[in-house]
């Protein structure tokens, strides 16, 4: 049609950059799709004209990881979300992946996107959901701000689902660390917890305390009992070869992260297309067990940070 523009699958493309550094956040589901240092990726994302796959840079609100069946209780009352895993079951990632956000501040090196959770079937709240990107010449810092905007407490859990990347062809050339003391069994076919669930040691190649080649392991954990720096942070780190790249996060606001090899990501993505980490506010399950559910009173906000460097 004459005059006619075109919509890419992502929405509008809001980008910034600082130094050699440089990112790109997208308005569907108000993730970062790319971000590069001298043109080399620190993630694995996805094309301009591409819709997002596996989750890439994806925002889990209100909830990470899964629910089985879909079905929770909170405050007295059963409910009942879409399964947006179907085969599986489970209602996966969260309401907001796909919704388009809104530009609500940017300059050279910073912006802010934002969007309004509305009730929905199995979801009766109203959160402002927003995301500050800012770069500085060290990497990118990502605070997130959720506030209940309704009149009821909300049950609340944060998560994000970047790719990291070190220049590795294969997952299985990189190595890996992971600063974490435990980890959380889970059913393999449907990759969740029993709801009694505890934490159980790391051991084997699945601990990751210390830098380690990751051959053929394949992981798609949740980790817990982080190890903080002194400033109050833990740290991912995958590298490969003189090349690494970090994700950081505040302890105390996230001591969950999920770590996925992509294995079975369809064709040349498995184990081809970065490792998945995923700091998360609270472990699969959580609106199910409560365990590290947060509940955000009437007019209560969360915030919290966490980054990428490389």
């Amino acid at each position: 049609m004459a005059g006619s523009r075109q919509v890419l699958a992502s929405g509008e493309q809001w980008s910034i950059s600082c130094g050699d550094l440089s990112a790109v956040v997208v308005q569907v589901g108000g993730g970062v799709r790319a971000l590069t240092r001298a043109g080399v990726p620190l993630l694995y994302g996805y094309g301009e004209h591409d819709m997002c796959d596996s989750g890439r840079g994806q925002i889990l609100v209100p909830w990470p990881n899964r629910i089985a069946d879909g079905s929770y209780r909170f405050g007295g009352v059963e409910r009942q979300l879409s399964l947006t895993e179907p085969e599986r079951h489970n209602a996966s990632h969260g309401l907001v992946s796909w919704a388009r956000w809104d530009l609500r501040e940017r300059c050279a090196d910073r912006l802010v996107v934002g969007m309004v959770l509305a009730p929905q079937p199995g979801w009766d709240w109203i959160l402002d959901v927003s995301t500050e990107y800012a770069l500085t010449r060290d990497g990118l810092s990502i605070t997130p701000k959720v506030t209940n905007l309704g009149s009821q407490p909300a049950p609340f859990g944060y998560g994000a689902h970047p790719y990291l990347t070190a220049g590795e062809a294969r997952v299985d050339d990189a190595s890996l660390h992971v600063p974490a003391r435990s980890r959380l069994l889970v059913d393999p076919e449907r990759l969740l917890p029993s709801l009694d669930a505890e934490p159980v040691p790391v051991d084997g190649a699945l601990d990751l305390r210390e830098p380690r080649p990751l051959g053929q392991t394949a992981l798609d954990l949740a980790y817990t009992d982080f190890e903080a720096d002194p400033d109050g942070c833990w740290r991912v780190r995958l590298s490969h070869a003189d090349r690494s790249t970090v994700l950081w996060a505040q302890a105390d606001a996230f001591p969950w992260a999920q770590v996925f090899t992509g294995d079975p990501l369809p064709g040349k993505l498995s184990r081809a297309s970065g490792v998945a980490v995923e700091p998360m506010t609270c472990p699969p399950r959580a609106f199910e067990s409560g365990r590290d559910l947060i509940t955000l009173q009437p007019g209560g906000t969360w915030t919290a940070r966490w980054g990428i460097q490389g």
